[in-house]
C-alpha cells in the first residue's frame, strides 16, 4: 500500500526551528512533485512549499526566506526545514505527492496523515 508518513512536528518557541520529514512507501518519490501543505483551524489549506521532480522549489510568500524544502530520493523522503518560526505557522502540516503539477490548486495523488506544529511561548 502507498503511504506518506510525516514526522518531526511538535512544539517550538517563536524564532525556533523544526524539521519535518515525509517518508514514503509503495511509491518512488523521485518521479513525483512533492509539496508541504498546512491547515490551521478555521483557515483554508495552504501550499507552503513544493519541490518538483526536477528539484525546482517554490514557496508561499509567508514561508519564503524561512522554510526550505528538500528531497532525498535515495531515502525516499522529503523534508521541510522551518526556521524563524512564528505563531501563525501553527497548523497541521501535510506531505503530498503529485505527478501532474497540480499541487498549486490543492490536488495531489497522495496525502500524508499530517503532523501538528505548534509555535507558542
Amino acid at each position: 500500500q502507498v503511504q506518506l508518513v510525516e514526522s518531526g512536528g511538535g512544539l517550538a518557541q517563536p524564532g525556533g526551528s523544526l524539521r519535518l520529514s515525509c517518508a514514503a512507501s509503495g511509491i518512488r518519490l523521485s518521479i513525483y512533485n512533492m509539496g508541504w501543505y498546512r491547515q490551521a483551524p478555521g483557515k483554508q489549506r495552504e501550499l507552503v512549499a513544493r519541490i518538483t521532480s526536477g528539484h525546482i522549489t517554490n514557496y508561499a510568500d509567508s514561508a519564503k526566506g524561512r522554510f526550505t524544502i528538500s528531497r532525498d530520493n535515495a531515502q525516499n523522503t522529503v523534508s521541510l526545514q522551518m526556521n524563524s518560526l512564528k505563531p501563525e505557522d501553527t497548523a497541521v502540516y501535510y506531505c503530498s505527492a503529485d505527478r501532474f503539477s497540480r499541487l498549486r490548486i490543492g490536488i495531489a495523488d497522495y496525502w500524508g496523515q499530517g503532523t501538528q506544529v505548534t509555535v507558542s511561548s
